[in-house]
């Protein structure tokens, strides 16, 4: 049918969508969402048919969570299509994501509305936009409540949006370094540590988030531990917060060197980390030999070419 008459067949769903029937509604939807799910060309019909975005929007504000999810769904689909993003990141969708992940009336909801927003952002020019409308704020949020199920998407939009120098001094703001933190405390899985440790090494970069992170109370020791229990992507992250810690203080840099097996740890990493852990460890031992501090107080001495 949609080889045959394609506009006319999208015309025809978007009909359905906004009728009477409950039932009909679902049917379109679904058929809609089957139809982007897998093609490129089908995203650009759709978007192009005349109403399908406005009445996207309308309809992602039903009181119905099954024609919510798939409304969304829709719109997720064709945020993939590169050419769409720009046009998909209206202000008025950008609200309503914001306040389905504050007040998401399901799960998939929730991961739909922060989904959409991470792939929105991965246009550059959308990342200030989502900024100024208070997603930000929205996501951190949001992670204040542990919500195993929908973390990783939220965490995974906040890494996005934070890759705008801007979004970080919004998320510092907001309170994201201890609700980070507190994702990694929690113990609620690898993935979700790796990326919030990641989020903080890139908020690290500045200012105010390296103050923030230093007002930490024992901020030294906890990404110390969390060094030598946690997984590659966390290591990586954990390295690169230890590296901005000691360039603003050698305080932080001797409160290190005191606690036991940090040196061996640096070590271990040099050898068996990643290629992008080898490398900062290597800057936090050479940190530890210009404070003529002892890199292997421990007695796990290696030999290193640096």
């Amino acid at each position: 049918m949609l080889a045959r008459r394609p506009n006319d067949t999208v015309t025809e769903l978007l009909t359905l969508a906004q009728s009477d029937s409950h039932e009909d509604q679902i049917k379109a939807l679904r058929t809609l969402a089957s139809l982007t799910k897998v093609s490129p060309q089908n995203r650009n019909l759709v978007a192009d048919t005349t109403g399908t975005i406005p009445t996207l929007f309308a309809l992602s504000r039903s009181s119905s969570s099954t024609i919510e999810v798939l409304s969304l769904s829709i719109l997720f689909n064709l945020s993939l299509n590169s050419n769409l993003k720009h046009i998909l990141a209206d202000m008025e969708l950008i609200g309503l994501l914001n306040n389905i992940i504050l007040a998401p009336i399901s799960l998939d909801s929730g991961i739909l509305a922060a989904s959409l927003v991470c792939s929105l952002a991965m246009l550059d020019k959308n990342k200030a936009k989502f900024g100024v409308a208070g997603t930000v704020q929205a996501l951190v949020e949001a992670l204040k409540r542990p919500r195993r199920a929908a973390s990783h998407h939220l965490l995974s939009s906040l890494s996005e949006l934070v890759r705008f120098h801007g979004n970080c001094t919004l998320a510092v703001r907001a309170g994201a370094v201890p609700v980070l933190f507190g994702v990694v405390e929690r113990m609620e899985g690898e993935d979700l540590a790796g990326t919030s440790l990641a989020i903080l090494g890139v908020l690290a970069k500045f200012k105010q988030g390296i103050d923030a992170i230093m007002n930490t109370q024992g901020v030294v020791n906890f990404v110390v531990d969390v060094l030598k229990r946690r997984c590659m992507l966390s290591k990586e992250g954990c390295a690169e917060i230890l590296i901005r810690l000691f360039e603003e203080s050698e305080g932080c840099l001797r409160d290190a060197a005191r606690v036991p097996e940090f040196s061996s740890l640096v070590a271990d990493l040099s050898v068996r980390g990643s290629a992008k852990a080898r490398e900062k460890s290597g800057v936090i031992m050479k940190k530890m030999m210009d404070a003529n501090l002892d890199p292997f107080l421990d007695g796990n001495a290696m030999i290193y070419d640096w």
